[in-house]
């Protein structure tokens, strides 16, 4: 279990996704863009979470995952809600463009029609982003498809994939819209319910009198640390306390970012207002517990 995944795919994959940030942030400099350059938080945010995937891809803790199904718990987990939110965070998918020759961003330009452009915009609107990810969530831990992504190689790495690739459009979705016309409201409510659901398959697992997983039965017994039940509930408890504590955490951002906007859209005039009406009522509130205080 002390194997490190050194799958040329994955390493692959990882390297790569680092060359084409680093080579289109440093044309984004060379070309003065300011207002469109990598900030150093959006480079942060993406080195954090091409570093989580990392871990939760070609570290030991992927091996782990394939004896215990709360490791794979674990390593989902890692990929859907810490990954998917920091590398949405860093802005990749304009830096990945910057990337590419001149002539190819060109024409990619020049032949998207309008059809394409709107079916795009809908794809990775809010909306479909959210059912896109509870879709992929829900039917990847469903026992038949769990139970093949176990079985098959493919299906496995299919199954990190798309749970990966689906929080982070959610997640850039949520991003691109919190300060445009849908506002923090409606953010706060798609947090809210993707913590729902989620939570919920966590309570599922975590109260289950039965084996959902047959393929860990073998390999969680063998271990002897847990039983296959046991080893279910622990997963189960993994969602529920890192997706309550991640989505909890956001939630309260959102929140006091939403007031702070609402706060400065108060003309100066209402302000103040506020101010006297607020001094009054505490004056009035000592003058009455004067005696107490």
């Amino acid at each position: 279990m002390k194997a490190w995944n050194l799958e040329p795919g994955v390493i692959g994959g990882l390297m790569l996704s680092a060359f084409l940030y680093y080579r289109g942030a440093l044309r984004m400099r060379k070309q003065s863009l300011a207002a469109r350059g990598v900030s150093g938080r959006e480079a942060v945010c993406f080195a954090a979470g091409w570093l989580a995937v990392f871990i939760a891809l070609v570290s030991p803790l992927h091996a782990l995952g394939e004896a215990l199904f709360s490791a794979r718990i674990a390593q989902h987990m890692l990929l859907a809600l810490l990954a998917a939110p920091m590398l949405a965070l860093g802005g990749p998918l304009t830096t990945f463009s910057w990337a590419l020759p001149a002539e190819w961003r060109r024409s990619g330009r020049a032949s998207a029609n309008t059809r394409a452009r709107v079916s795009w915009r809908m794809f990775i609107g809010p909306i479909a982003a959210w059912l896109i990810y509870a879709a992929m969530l829900w039917l990847w831990h469903t026992p038949p498809l769990f139970q093949v992504a176990l079985e098959s190689h493919l299906a496995g790495a299919a199954q990190r994939l798309s749970l990966l690739l689906s929080a982070f459009v959610f997640c850039d979705a949520l991003i691109r819209r919190c300060d445009s016309q849908m506002g923090y409201g409606a953010v706060i409510i798609y947090v809210f319910t993707a913590c729902a659901h989620t939570t919920l398959l966590g309570a599922l697992l975590a109260d289950a009198s039965t084996v959902w997983y047959p393929f860990y039965e073998a390999s969680a017994a063998v271990r002897g640390a847990l039983t296959p039940l046991e080893d279910q509930r622990l997963g189960g408890l993994f969602i529920l306390v890192s997706t309550t504590a991640i989505y909890a955490t956001v939630g309260a951002r959102l929140l006091i970012a939403w007031l702070r906007e609402s706060y400065r859209k108060v003309p100066a005039e209402e302000k103040a207002l506020l101010l006297d009406t607020a001094l009054w009522n505490s004056r009035e509130w000592l003058k009455t517990h004067q005696d107490q205080v």
